[in-house]
């Protein structure tokens, strides 16, 4: 079915310009010079898409996002905004629009913005395709649910998110919510939370739920960039620009061309390179090292910082400006002490992916084990119940893991864990997330060595082995799987 366009500008040439470029994407179009004429076509005919200028003689763009956000919530409205007029634009995306385009108008980002705002449109009517496991191990909503008719786009978007990001709870709930809302915008987003609650798996589901999909998901890790290489990385470089440039080299920001660039720990970029990348939002354009013109991007910016930016800001390390143009929408990741509820789940999913990843049943929970994991405070939030888990898994004694098993009170004040009697002294003080990881390492290498050499005394006769070290036959061959895994 052709989709339609409206077109809202006050001058004669610009309408017509886009009436152009949008008609020869294939769209139907229709053209009003100012707002009540607007409404009144919205009236008349179903509207797909929408497309307004700023500055209207009966009111201006956003005023009309706002009655778009009440009256027609589901039609995406982008804004053509006067150049350098990037504060308008950024407050109309706060109030819900699409995505903007500053005049003079850039007839080759202004077909990239009608094609991405058609494609949210097309987004809101059918199921979304199953996609693969994502980087963070939970798999995707099944593909049966593309083959479901009956299904609303909504409801498959919320399978999809629950399949995901797993939990019930409040906090999740709003969560899913905004990742639902926030999909259908191209608004810059600012996602904030503590390590280890799963900021590059929202910012994921951001994408995927959204009409960048099928485009890529570039995610970059800020703090993990040399300084000197960060103008290259991000923009890319010209053969011969410096030495060792021996040939053209895209940047992250041409790779994630059509997609999303998810600039994790934004906090930790240097200031110039804040600058930079201030440009790069506002004018939509990059400059390779030693190109002598920009190139125009259509890349959506999502950024993710454990750090509070605005102390950042106050405190000069990290600018004002940009993080009023990154932030354009707050995002915030609930740490698991605000959702205990859904830790029971979380459990019983990462015991079933080692089960798999070991080929064998998953390790039973005891309920006093459950229990102390939904008391214990999580520093590191999903990331250390992972954590915990795979040692439980690996350490257990009996047929269930309990709470001596967890070991929870070593992680954050004691000693390594131990394997049959083999003693180890008390760690040194030393912050509760250094020595967790500390007694983690120093146990798994006690571990390795210890059942190694017990292997070696008995010949690998594994029965006798464990045996030995006091051991089922099925904890060995766990960890013998570890051991092997891990070399």
């Amino acid at each position: 079915m052709t989709r339609t366009a409206l077109i809202i500008d006050d001058e004669p040439d610009i309408r017509e310009l886009v009436s152009i470029t949008v008609s020869r994407l294939g769209l139907d179009c229709h053209a009003a010079a100012n707002l009540s004429e607007a409404r009144n076509l919205l009236d008349a005919y179903p509207i797909d898409v929408c497309l307004t200028d700023m500055r209207l003689p009966d009111g201006n763009g956003v005023d009309f996002v706002s009655y778009m956000q009440e009256h027609h919530p589901d039609i995406p409205v982008a804004v053509i905004t006067a150049h350098g007029s990037m504060d308008a634009a950024v407050t109309a995306m706060k109030n819900g629009a699409f995505d903007f385009v500053s005049k003079p108008v850039n007839l080759k980002l202004l077909r990239k913005l009608i094609e991405s705002a058609a494609n949210a449109a097309a987004v809101q009517e059918k199921p979304l395709p199953a996609s693969e496991t994502d980087k963070s191990g939970r798999q995707n909503a099944n593909p049966s649910h593309v083959e479901d008719n009956t299904s609303t786009a909504e409801d498959t978007v919320g399978e999809e998110l629950d399949a995901r990001l797993l939990g019930q709870s409040a906090p999740m709930q709003q969560l899913k919510k905004m990742i639902r809302k926030l999909a259908r915008s191209q608004a810059p987003v600012l996602i904030n939370g503590e390590s280890g609650t799963g900021k590059e798996l929202v910012a994921r589901l951001i994408h995927d739920c959204g009409p960048r999909a099928t485009g890529p998901f570039i995610p970059v890790n800020c703090g993990a960039i040399p300084a000197e290489l960060m103008e290259s990385e991000f923009f890319g470089h010209k053969k011969g620009s410096f030495t060792g440039a021996t040939e053209d080299k895209p940047g992250l920001f041409q790779a994630a061309e059509d997609g999303t660039l998810f600039l994790d720990e934004v906090a930790e970029l240097p200031l110039f390179m804040q600058v930079k990348l201030l440009r790069v939002i506002q004018e939509k354009a990059v400059k390779p090292v030693g190109a002598t013109h920009e190139i125009p991007i259509n890349v959506r910016i999502i950024s993710a910082s454990y750090k509070n930016l605005e102390q950042e800001v106050a405190e000069s390390r990290f600018r004002h400006d940009l993080y009023y143009r990154l932030n354009v929408i707050g995002l915030q990741v609930p740490p698991l002490r605000e959702r205990r509820e859904d830790i029971p789940a979380l459990v019983h999913f990462t015991l079933a992916r080692i089960a798999e990843r070991w080929g064998d049943a998953p390790f039973p929970v005891s309920d006093a084990a459950m229990q102390a994991l939904m008391s214990f405070h999580y520093a590191g939030n999903v990331r250390e119940l992972e954590n915990v888990l795979e040692r439980a898994v690996t350490l257990a004694e009996g047929e269930a893991l309990s709470p001596e098993d967890l070991n929870l009170q070593t992680s954050t004040a004691s000693a390594p864990p131990q394997i049959s009697n083999v003693a180890t002294e008390a760690a040194e003080p030393a912050p509760a997330s250094v020595r967790y990881q500390a007694s983690l390492n120093q146990a798994q290498d006690a571990e390795t060595q210890l059942i190694l050499t017990t292997l070696q005394k008995h010949q690998w006769n594994r029965k006798a082995a464990a045996e030995e070290l006091g051991l089922s036959y099925r904890q060995l061959r766990y960890r013998l799987q570890k051991i092997q895994a891990q070399t």
